[in-house]
């Protein structure tokens, strides 16, 4: 993790002393669930929940101490709690096995990372659902190729946004149900030293599903549907990162983020100001990306376990987790404060001399008998000569003074056409079925 791009609340979710209190709760709910079969003395449940109801401080560094010895994490673990607990803490770890502790554990940080990044989508989609609201009519040229192609508005610009971060939003939630599960099922997941009772224990209290059926370990196909998952939502991320970039191009300048009192653009040209925050997010976007194959790889694991998945997650949970978070609380700031500029949006919308409205005649004379490719040619010819001009000849001009079309569609008709508001006739349609 990497201080410039972590947020303290996403961080606190993967620091050692985190890692370590879930451990110890794992541990003693399942002491609880076997001192109520029968299987451990009562005492000795009791023990362990006393000591910790002290509030006691985790000595990261003594049990890091242990494990330099042990050459082993849970067990330096285990006998770090047993020197503080006394006596009593020989029955911790009953039947169990190391991974019943490190995958219902990092199943507890997973899912409450997915809460935090839950929330971050809420923002976004909250900054979307107003900004696309304030510009639901304000005109703008749409771009295939890049290219003018029909005007849309802005707002339908960032409702198809926030319908896609909406979606986002739904794979997330799925991916939280699928990832929160417990497995405390012993050695190889046949529950012969450890009943299913405690595992069920464990997991209610955890605030977990309980894994249906495990080996050593949860299924890896579980974490890589939630690595998957914000890979997507990072994909996501980048494409409006990447709108945003090319409308606060010089040459187009229809938004761009907000620039700061203060703030500088370049240590050499003081005239800058460029699209910093969407180029991060771009960047940030193929980070969480980079997470998506290792998660995959880590699904093929030998027979009922081997540790090739445990040195990936422990790199790719953390930060992707973390860079997911920094990224959308990010987009959601550059979405709330994005400067958006109406006039040069229209001034970019008429530059090319009523192109925009080609289809529009072309349908119109089909509708008035003429063929559609003899149709199609004649409004081609009079718009490449437009398109030469640089927009500086009119295209409902040409129209009207080439006799063959002139025939067809009268000067009124024309003017019918080259409408601007036939464009956004259904606008509010698509508004109502975003936002239901």
């Amino acid at each position: 993790m990497i201080p410039r791009y972590t947020r303290p609340e996403m961080a606190a979710i993967w620091s050692p002393e985190a890692r370590f209190s879930i451990w110890f709760e794992i541990e003693a709910h399942a002491a609880t669930a076997m001192a109520r079969l029968g299987i451990i003395p009562q005492e000795a449940a009791d023990a362990l929940w006393r000591w910790w109801a002290t509030k006691p401080a985790i000595d990261v560094a003594a049990i890091e101490a242990i494990e330099a010895v042990t050459r082993h994490d849970v067990i330096a673990f285990l006998t770090w709690v047993s020197g503080q607990v006394g006596e009593e803490a020989r029955f911790l770890h009953q039947g169990m096995t190391s991974s019943d502790v490190l995958d219902t554990a990092l199943a507890v940080q997973l899912a409450r990372a997915t809460d935090l990044l839950l929330a971050d989508m809420d923002q976004v989609l909250d900054a979307l659902r107003a900004r696309a609201e304030e510009h639901r009519h304000t005109p703008c040229i749409g771009r295939s190729h890049g290219i003018h192609a029909e005007p849309i508005t802005f707002g339908f610009k960032l409702a198809q946004a926030f319908a896609e971060f909406a979606r986002g939003r739904a794979r997330l939630e799925a991916a939280r149900a699928e990832i929160a599960t417990c497995a405390i099922s012993g050695a190889v997941g046949t529950f012969a030293h450890v009943p299913p009772e405690v595992e069920a224990h464990v997991a209610a209290e955890m605030g977990l599903g309980v894994e249906p059926i495990s080996t050593q370990v949860i299924p890896r196909d579980r974490h890589a549907a939630w690595f998957a998952t914000l890979g997507l939502i990072a994909s996501s991320i980048e494409r409006l990162a990447t709108e945003i970039r090319h409308l606060q191009r010089t040459e187009v300048l229809e938004a761009e983020e907000w620039f700061a009192p203060g703030q500088k653009g370049s240590s050499a040209m003081p005239h800058k100001r460029n699209p910093v925050l969407s180029e991060n997010l771009t960047g940030l976007a193929r980070l969480v990306r980079s997470a998506v194959v290792p998660a995959m790889e880590n699904v093929a694991l030998w027979h009922e376990r081997d540790i090739s998945h445990s040195s990936v997650e422990r790199g790719i949970a953390p930060d992707a987790s973390v860079h997911l978070d920094f990224a959308l609380v990010r987009l959601a700031g550059v979405i709330e404060r994005l400067v958006v500029y109406p006039e040069r949006m229209r001034a970019n919308l008429e530059r090319m001399g009523g192109l925009i409205h080609s289809q529009q005649v072309l349908l119109a004379l089909t509708q008035a008998g003429m063929g559609r490719d003899v149709a199609y040619a004649a409004v081609q010819r009079n718009a490449m000569r437009v398109w030469e001009s640089d927009g500086r000849l009119k295209l409902k001009d040409l129209l009207a003074a080439d006799p063959e079309i002139s025939a067809r569609l009268s000067p009124s008709e024309l003017d019918r056409l080259f409408d601007l508001g036939q464009h956004f006739r259904h606008i509010d349609t698509i508004f109502a079925r975003v936002f239901a």
